[in-house]
């Protein structure tokens, strides 16, 4: 059975608090792209394998794939085995939510297959366990998340707003960023639902102008790149460009294909990852 797994990117990142085990709260809204893996998952008789066709990526119990298919067999009492397929196309350690929305399709599948028929709210708390982009990767479209990322909200569909996104060459640690996210710094938090009305108008421009990513204080001021990779964005032809997550992917709003294909032609000469997509 096949599926596939779609990227993400936040259109807002707030952090309103933080609690007492450490975690931050968080205000998002979250939006899927047309950029996706596929994954298949088949019953096999006893053991959980990993395929990937980027040799890169882990298959063993660090992937999030992996340790989603244990946690369901556990939850759901399951002793057969599983043959999971990753057919990896969204750039990894990206801010994008590669992994987590990997994991979600997992569960999604296995759903299926063992016949479990769980509720999707139940899939939704196994797979926060596991990572707290899960459940939004589980829920899918255009939505407000908080709490750590567990209390979802869909909203309207913000759908076929062009896209060009480059993932530099290097990783992130999410955990790093937020180890390093100093509260008190913060001048200016996103107006969420200023940007949440304007989606539901389909104001681009309003939402581009105002997107705002409180993680990027901290990715841009030690990866000064990303500062510039921004503005040949914007010179290049988006309304405005932003970090995703905690990065280092920067993602640019268009209103005009050809401008958007000019920049990804432009950007394809510098980086390796880079694509023009949509939301959905």
């Amino acid at each position: 059975m096949k599926i596939r797994a779609y990227a993400k990117v936040n259109i807002s990142l707030d952090v309103v608090g933080k609690r007492e085990d450490g975690y931050h709260l968080l205000r998002m809204i979250m939006q899927n792209i047309d950029l996706y893996d596929e994954i298949i998952v088949e019953k096999q008789s006893r053991d959980i394998t990993i395929e990937c066709n980027k040799n890169y990526v882990p298959t063993d119990s660090r992937n999030l794939a992996y340790k989603a298919a244990v946690a369901f067999k556990e939850r759901y009492n399951i002793s057969e085995g599983l043959k999971i397929k990753i057919f990896k196309n969204i750039p990894v350690s990206a801010g994008l939510a590669g992994g987590s929305t990997d994991a979600a399709a997992v569960l999604k599948l296995m759903n299926k297959i063992f016949e479990v028929n769980a509720p999707k709210e139940e899939l939704m708390e196994l797979g926060l366990k596991l990572g707290a982009d899960i459940p939004y990767c589980i829920q899918g479209g255009t939505a407000l998340c908080e709490g750590v990322g567990e209390i979802i909200t869909p909203l309207k569909s913000f759908k076929d707003k062009i896209i060009v996104l480059v993932k530099p060459s290097f990783g992130v640690s999410t955990k790093e960023v937020y180890k390093n996210f100093d509260m008190e710094k913060v001048k200016k938090h996103p107006e969420t639902e200023a940007l949440i009305k304007a989606m539901a108008e389909d104001d681009l421009r309003y939402v581009a102008y105002n997107m705002r990513n409180l993680l990027e204080n901290v990715t841009l001021k030690k990866h000064k790149v990303l500062i510039s990779l921004k503005e040949e964005m914007n010179k290049y032809g988006a309304i405005n460009s932003m970090m995703s997550g905690s990065g280092p992917t920067v993602f640019a709003f268009f209103d005009d294909m050809l401008k958007a294909q000019k920049c990804f032609e432009k950007m394809k000469e510098k980086y390796n990852e880079v694509f023009l997509t949509r939301t959905i």
